[in-house]
């Protein structure tokens, strides 16, 4: 492909992705800091967080299932700009993740300084008279396993064969988002594949579609702003489909056979992801991050 294409490509993604700007001070510096949680090259947490296909395909389920939670899901539906602005409600995700992931100490204190302000404004009652906040512990550890379980998942299928995570470090990696969790104020956040699925069938007999997850998967469905963004969308989306609980897929109402989800939607999403990656070109965070903790090695 012609490197025109690819520096379109990249920039195209950035701004949707980034906002535009990387930041990559929140990454570079100081030489030597390790990072508020200590995660490293070759850590299932950053080769999970840095592989795109699949950190886009997991975003998508995670959104999906985090939407059964009736009182995750007020709360979007009251004090999200997600409709209005979903690209800036993206950056501010990916911002997080990245920052947490890759970020120095501080930048990762700043990012999750921030969500916790945040979250103590986000409060309310459902349709059917329930209150809800956003700093609710059990809301948050809700909203992160739903979310990590999704992530790994979608690396676990659209990342190469040969870096994919043996069954100890899915493990491992449960192990090393927990800290994030809990920095936000969850507790009891499951720490290995079979906590997690634990988890998630305790929490079934409150999960359900309401008018609101009803409505906003229907956005994420046509989510892009232009022809060109919901023509690469919809098959990461159709694919992220694949990644759900067989009961999540079932609660949702989504009605995706089998065969088309490993038939069709895989190798489709596949070859846009790799597409995607290709004109990403090696990731200027990750190299940011790196050169930051080589520095403790050359001291």
């Amino acid at each position: 492909m012609p490197v025109g294409l690819r520096d379109r490509i990249a920039a195209e993604l950035t701004a949707v992705i980034h906002g535009g700007d990387l930041k990559l001070e929140r990454y570079a510096g100081p030489p030597g800091d390790p990072g508020l949680f200590g995660i490293a090259p070759g850590d299932p947490v950053w080769r999970v967080h840095g592989q795109a296909t699949g950190m886009l395909t997991g975003g998508f389920a995670a959104l999906m299932l985090q939407s059964l939670h009736p009182l995750a899901m007020a709360g979007v539906d009251d004090h999200s700009d997600f409709r209005a602005d979903p690209v800036g409600r993206l950056n501010g995700t990916v911002r997080f993740i990245t920052t947490t992931t890759f970020g120095s100490s501080a930048a990762a204190r700043e990012v999750i300084d921030l969500v916790r302000l945040i979250h103590t404004r986000v409060h309310g009652t459902t349709p059917d008279g329930r209150p809800y906040r956003a700093d609710d512990p059990d809301l948050l550890t809700w909203v992160h396993t739903a979310e990590v379980r999704s992530f790994l998942a979608g690396h676990q299928s659209y990342a190469p064969r040969a870096l994919r995570l043996t069954p100890a470090e899915c493990d491992a990696y449960y192990r090393q988002v927990a800290p994030v969790a809990e920095a936000l104020g969850a507790r009891e956040v499951p720490r290995s594949s079979r906590e997690v699925e634990r988890y998630l069938a305790r929490m079934r007999p409150g999960l359900r579609v309401t008018p609101a997850a009803s409505d906003a998967l229907l956005f994420l469905r046509r989510f892009g702003r232009t022809r060109q963004e919901r023509l690469v969308v919809r098959p990461l989306m159709n694919a992220s489909v694949g990644l759900l609980p067989d009961w999540a897929r079932a609660e949702l109402g989504i009605h995706r056979p089998a065969a088309v989800r490993s038939c069709w939607d895989l190798p489709v999403a596949t070859a846009v992801g790799r597409t995607l990656e290709w004109g990403l070109g090696p990731s200027r965070i990750q190299a940011a991050a790196r050169g930051r903790l080589a520095g403790a090695r050359q001291g």
